[in-house]
């Protein structure tokens, strides 16, 4: 339970620009054949301190490569540039170069410094960017911007979501407002494996009018990416173009210093905020039909407890059950058994929601219609007690269905 909520207020409509001093827009560049908006920009009217997160893949994708080089170097922001439509992704040395240019024309057309600006895509991989669609979406979004862009940036860094993610909280402190801000994309291709920044996963603003330095910034996005991107999965797989950052514009006069009730309960805001968000991906799983908390508590430890609620979170057989409603549990103990976790198979219980569905390693005796009414629900949790210790952890997922084969045998954007 957040021991500050009744301190933590939600903005109906809120968005990365509900923060003072940043402004975005969305506009359509023409990535997407579709004509919709497929091109944000977001600006901050001050240099903001930040703090930045990617994916570790492998095949970073060309504007993860140039954001980590200029989270290592920088010290403020200024704007980042998102189109939705390409990747930009295993494209060589000519990526780089078209990420590098991207942020150059934006720098200019804001009269800002090029290492203050960053670069993010999604899309298509393979495909090189295709320079005058981008040219001609910065000279629409430059305009445009406004200090009510906010969720008309969301819905342009949209893909296979079927809505736009944008939130908002407002905070008091010292007598002054704070506010903080934030959009994500992201229904697929989720499954982050990521412990400390710089690690993250899908494509998520967040924007404050505080002002905090670097270093703490840096570890409240740690903490907040381990309580909420780092536990979900939707399919199990990991992007090469997974995003985060967090800026600080100051803009409200108010500063966050670390070790004080002030950056708890900012931290409570923005842990919340990203725990909104990270349920959003989940609830827009491609083609998902049901949110499932998966709770493995008792375990001998958490890194114990992880592996088990991630093997079952991840089990395409148990997400096809959950998905056709079928509380087959022999397809929970066989990924509790694959998760190279050890424990005693006959101390261990399962339950969907309240009722028992395994005990002491066999049949609970619940009677399958009634455990297959808990799995007709949009929203469930399926809990594993080892019985092995006092350690718990959770991940939030959800079932895969036809729709989910759908949209990825057909995908191309």
């Amino acid at each position: 339970m957040n021991k500050f909520a009744d301190r933590i207020k939600v903005i109906p409509n809120g968005s990365v620009t509900s923060p003072a001093g940043f402004r975005a827009c969305g506009v359509t560049a023409g990535f997407k054949r579709s004509g919709a908006p497929d091109m944000a920009l977001l600006v901050s009217d001050h240099p903001a301190h930040f703090a930045a997160a990617f994916t570790s893949c492998t095949f970073a994708a060309a504007p993860v490569l140039i954001d980590r080089e200029r989270a290592r170097t920088e010290s403020r922001l200024r704007a980042v540039i998102i189109n939705s439509g390409n990747a930009n992704a295993c494209t060589g040395e000519p990526g780089l170069r078209n990420a590098e240019t991207t942020c150059s024309m934006v720098a200019e057309k804001l009269g800002v410094p090029p290492r203050q600006v960053m670069a993010s895509s999604t899309g298509r991989i393979g495909t090189q960017m295709p320079m005058e669609t981008v040219a001609r979406g910065i000279e629409l979004a430059v305009p445009a911007l406004n200090a009510d862009g906010g969720l008309a940036a969301a819905e342009a860094i949209m893909t296979t979501d079927t809505t736009r993610k944008s939130v908002a909280r407002a905070l008091s402190i010292a007598g002054r407002t704070v506010t903080i801000g934030a959009m994500t994309k992201g229904s697929g291709m989720i499954d982050p494996k990521m412990r400390t920044v710089p690690h993250a996963t899908m494509l998520c603003y967040i924007t404050t009018d505080a002002a905090a330095d670097n270093a703490l910034l840096n570890d409240l996005l740690a903490r907040g990416i381990e309580q909420s991107f780092n536990r979900i999965t939707v399919d199990g797989d990991m992007s090469t173009n997974d995003t985060t950052l967090l800026l600080a514009n100051g803009a409200s006069g108010v500063t966050i210093a670390a070790g004080t009730p002030e950056a708890e309960l900012f931290y409570a805001a923005l842990e919340e905020i990203m725990q909104d968000l990270a349920r959003q991906m989940v609830m827009d799983g491609e083609g998902a039909t049901k949110f499932v908390t998966v709770l493995v508590q008792n375990a001998p430890d958490e890194a114990a407890a992880k592996l088990c609620a991630e093997a079952i979170a991840n089990s395409l057989l148990c997400k096809t059950a959950w998905f056709g409603c079928d509380p087959n549990w022999g397809r929970i103990v066989a990924a509790l058994g694959y998760s190279t976790v050890p424990f005693d198979p006959d101390k261990v219980d399962v339950f969907y929601d309240s009722f028992p569905v395994v005990k002491q390693g066999g049949d609970a005796g619940t009677a399958e219609k009634v455990l297959a009414e808990v799995l007709k629900k949009r929203e469930f949790t399926v809990t594993v007690d080892l019985n092995a210790g006092t350690e718990a952890y959770w991940v939030w997922t959800c079932d895969i269905s036809y729709e989910y084969v759908k949209i990825n045998a057909e995908y191309h954007t």
